[in-house]
């Protein structure tokens, strides 16, 4: 299974999105910090979910950052996150 998968999968389960895309950015960070050949690396997450009603953004992050903790702690060196509930423009 492919990181992307992974991180789509664990966030899923995690919050029940109404809406949730997972791109991997990998090759736009070549030769930068972090970056490995084979890319799956930096990821940028776009997701919309009950869960987040009430939250902050950085409430909303670290609830995204301990879902994926053991990604993060692991092969994914860098994580955007754009995290809204339902509604939010």
């Amino acid at each position: 299974m492919v990181m992307k998968d992974t991180i789509s999968n664990k966030l899923q389960e995690a919050f029940k999105p109404e809406s949730l895309q997972v791109v991997d950015e990998s090759h736009l960070h070549e030769g930068h910090s972090g970056h490995r050949p084979g890319g799956e690396t930096h990821f940028r997450v776009y997701i919309v979910s009950d869960a987040f009603k009430g939250k902050s953004r950085v409430e909303r992050h670290r609830l995204i950052n301990s879902a994926l903790a053991a990604e993060l702690a692991g092969s994914v060196h860098a994580l955007a996150i754009q995290a809204k509930a339902p509604g939010e423009g």
